[in-house]
């Protein structure tokens, strides 16, 4: 059965950094694209950024140059890591399989002075 389990969220100020970590278990890691999600008082859920089997990335443009999203197949864990926070980045940050429907219980992020 799979399992995700966001970790590495808190309180941050503004221009400070974050590393989240998913990790996965239940299903073969390394096959499937993953991506990083938000959602924020408020609004939808929104894609943040996501990354292919083989490496290949994109982000949301108001993430670009700020957030970086990375794999380790070996550990079976996709990693967000957040630089230049923003307060409008505050927000429940999930991982899910991009052709997956299961979701993990999210890891709060608060970037506040």
């Amino acid at each position: 059965q799979e399992q995700l389990v966001e970790s590495g969220g808190g309180l941050v100020q503004p221009g400070g950094s974050l590393r989240l970590s998913c990790t996965a278990s239940g299903i073969a890691f390394s096959f499937y694209a993953m991506a990083w999600y938000r959602q924020a008082p408020g609004k939808q859920r929104e894609l943040v950024a996501s990354i292919t089997r083989s490496g290949n990335t994109n982000y949301a443009d108001s993430v670009k140059g700020r957030f970086t999203i990375s794999r380790d197949n070996a550990k079976n864990t996709v990693y967000l890591q957040m630089n230049s926070l923003k307060p409008e980045d505050t927000a429940v940050y999930y991982c899910k399989r991009i052709t997956g429907s299961y979701w993990g219980q999210g890891t709060q992020v608060t970037v506040s002075a």
